[in-house]
Order: structure tokens, then C-alpha cells, then sequence
């Protein structure tokens, strides 16, 4: 079975921004966010490092990761663990590199790809549901869109 259901694969592609957690050589945490995540196939997904010179010094000293990507209007996410390899060059690094400079241009800047074999791939629940169980995910889209001042679009 895959790790990286459709639903899990259409949340990455729709969300964009993701928090990557590493660890440094001194054990301590790291969190920086990406917004060049995408699902690679069913086990794993890929990042770009356009400014992650920590992150990628991390992967090197110790590759386990924890990526979360969550929707702040639906409150609804996943969580990922697993194992990161950096490639400077190669299919990962090419494809990668290929889809960003066609998307912005083709001096966007990408000093290495990071390839994360998913592991564990789980829901993100927040207490907008949890802890009202009658809560449904348009109110709490439509409630969250209010807060941040931002017009609806219909469901």
C-alpha cells in the first residue's frame, strides 16, 4: 500500500508550504519552511534547497526528517517521517530543477534536491475538529477565512 495516498499527494500539490524539522550535528532542533515540496511517487516526496544550507548540513549528519504541511483554513494536514538523501545531480536533481525554472524562470536558483523516503505518513488533527465533533470542514474553512479577513470563495 502507498504511503502517499491521492489525497495525501492533491494536499501537498494544493498546500505548498511545508515546515521541515531536522536535527543538527549539536542535537539540536531545526525547523525551516519550504515551499517547494512535491510528491516524487508513492514512498517519496522532493524539496528544492534554494536557501537551506542548515537543513542540508543536517540531512548529512542525520538524515531522519519530519515534514508538516497543513491548510490554515481547513485546519486539515499531514505529517510525514522518514529518511533524506541531497543529490546535487541526477534524474531527482534535473526533473526538480525542470519544473521550478519552468514555473519561475530560468535563473531560479537550486543548489541541491532532497529526497525523503516517507515512512510514516499521518493525519495532522487539529482541535477545530477534535474538539467539536459536529464541526465540519466548510465551517471551519469559512470561519478561519473570516478571521484572516479574507473573502470566501464558494464551496
Amino acid at each position: 500500500m502507498p504511503k502517499l495516498t491521492d489525497e495525501i499527494k492533491r494536499a501537498i500539490a494544493d498546500i505548498h508550504l511545508c515546515y521541515v524539522a531536522t536535527v543538527t550535528p549539536e542535537g539540536r532542533p531545526n525547523l525551516s519552511p519550504k515551499g517547494t515540496l512535491r510528491a516524487w511517487d508513492d514512498e517519496h516526496v522532493v524539496f528544492a534547497d534554494i536557501a537551506s544550507p542548515r537543513t542540508v548540513a543536517n540531512v548529512a549528519a542525520n538524515p531522519y526528517v519530519e515534514i508538516n504541511i497543513v491548510n490554515p483554513f481547513s485546519r486539515r494536514g499531514f505529517r510525514f517521517k522518514g529518511r533524506a538523501e541531497v543529490f546535487r545531480d541526477g534524474e531527482e536533481f534535473m526533473t526538480v530543477v525542470r519544473e521550478l525554472r519552468e514555473q519561475h524562470g530560468p535563473a531560479f536558483p537550486v543548489n541541491s534536491v532532497v529526497k525523503v523516503r516517507v515512512e510514516t505518513a499521518r493525519p495532522v488533527l487539529s482541535p477545530a475538529y477534535t474538539c467539536n465533533p459536529s464541526a465540519n470542514e466548510a465551517d471551519i474553512r469559512r470561519s478561519w477565512l473570516a478571521f484572516y479577513g479574507v473573502k470566501p470563495v464558494d464551496d
